[in-house]
């Protein structure tokens, strides 16, 4: 997932995808603790998904703050 890709979404597409990505952290931190998992690099790569859309979130909210300033 690459940042400008982010960019390119609204705050909309990003929250339900930030949502859907917290979905799938849960489901792999559960498939971690019952010694299902079989990708451990999944947990890492998806928190970091989950910050970089945070991220992204935050810096349009800051825009938006700004412009209407």
């Amino acid at each position: 997932m690459n940042a400008s890709d982010l960019r390119n979404k609204t705050p909309d597409e990003l929250r339900d995808q930030l949502k859907q990505l917290k979905k799938e952290a849960f489901n792999l931190r559960f498939q971690a603790a019952t010694s299902q998992l079989e990708n451990t690099a999944r947990i890492r790569a998806v928190r970091r998904d989950v910050a970089r859309v945070s991220t992204i979130l935050n810096q349009k909210a800051a825009e938006a703050a700004n412009t209407e300033a």
